[in-house]
């Protein structure tokens, strides 16, 4: 069989009548070949685009001391989730472009009409997901800012806990009873950490009216001061908890507001010992607390008051 070839024409005539047009096809082809170069090399320039504004991102969140907290191998855990988020959406939205364009070149297909209906598809779909669009978008966000990380705890969404898991949807926590509670991301506004860097002992130690105030500061301060040398308490303390001033002069007594400054993981531990210790000084030292239910407000005639102080001390006196 001979096939007929014109040299003046890329047309070669067959058999049949059938004349395939190789000026087409490549024309075809180049355009398919050079559709996919552009998407492969958008893919990779957002590769490099979302691991570069990451690694910028999580630099300069660490310079305020929160991403500085987690090892090497949470951060790059971190940025790799972040960076796999976003290739992933561009990808999706790539391909599919991509993908209609190629079926355009190739079948000769009119892709107006399926991108119009993706288009109406889409509307529909992010208005049916978009509080599982939010979860996501504001989970990259608490991780990239590093607002709290498993073993911290946290109050968020009214709720207070343990964080046990934390993914880019949602964050489960563990409260002080067992319970465990699972939170959508996008329900977060507000994230309380109690556990980052440091805490204070923040304490009101009310002593009765009649007491020797500078003598119960004195008390107060040793009492932080011998926890502060504490071997025991060693690496726990990093500020002694000391009088800052009398916060309150209210019905059941005088208030002192004492401060500490302590690791966050250590502050209710420390908060408990001081408990501990200020009743066994006080007792020493002879200082009456208030009790529950025994009030002295304005207008008590001054022999029931002086009745009640005495029932106080009577009660309050161990041994």
């Amino acid at each position: 069989m001979q096939v007929p070839l014109d040299a003046s024409s890329p047309v070669l005539t067959l058999p049949n009548g059938w004349q395939p047009d190789l000026t087409g096809a490549l024309e075809t082809a180049v355009a398919v070949l050079a559709i996919l170069v552009a998407g492969f090399l958008l893919i990779r320039l957002t590769h490099v685009f979302a691991r570069g504004t990451v690694r910028t991102l999580m630099a300069r969140e660490s310079l305020g001391g929160a991403v500085s907290e987690l090892s090497v191998a949470e951060m790059k855990k971190r940025q790799d989730t972040i960076e796999a988020l976003v290739v992933n959406v561009v990808r999706f939205f790539v391909l599919l472009i991509a993908g209609l364009m190629v079926l355009e070149r190739i079948f000769r297909l009119d892709v107006g009409p399926a991108v119009a209906g993706l288009g109406v598809a889409g509307i529909a779909v992010g208005l049916g997901t978009q509080s599982l669009v939010r979860d996501y978008l504001n989970g990259a966000l608490i991780m990239l800012e590093n607002q709290y990380s498993i073993g911290d705890v946290v109050n968020v969404a009214g709720v207070g806990g343990v964080v046990e898991e934390f993914t880019l949807r949602r964050t489960t926590l563990r409260d002080l009873s067992g319970a465990v509670h699972t939170i959508p991301n996008g329900q977060i506004t507000i994230a309380s950490n109690l556990t980052r860097t440091w805490a204070r002992v923040n304490e009101q130690v009310r002593v009765v009216y009649g007491t020797d105030l500078d003598l119960a500061r004195r008390v107060i301060d040793q009492v932080g001061t011998e926890m502060a040398a504490d071997p025991a308490l060693a690496g726990q303390i990093l500020e002694p908890p000391h009088v800052e001033r009398i916060s309150e002069l209210g019905e059941r007594g005088v208030a002192f507001l004492v401060l500490g400054k302590v690791p966050a993981a250590a502050q209710w531990a420390v908060a408990g010992e001081f408990r501990g210790r200020i009743l066994q000084a006080f007792h020493a030292a002879g200082i009456e607390m208030p009790q529950a239910g025994v009030l002295a407000g304005e207008g008590t005639p001054t022999g029931v008051a002086d009745a009640s102080a005495r029932t106080v001390r009577g009660r309050g006196r161990i041994g």
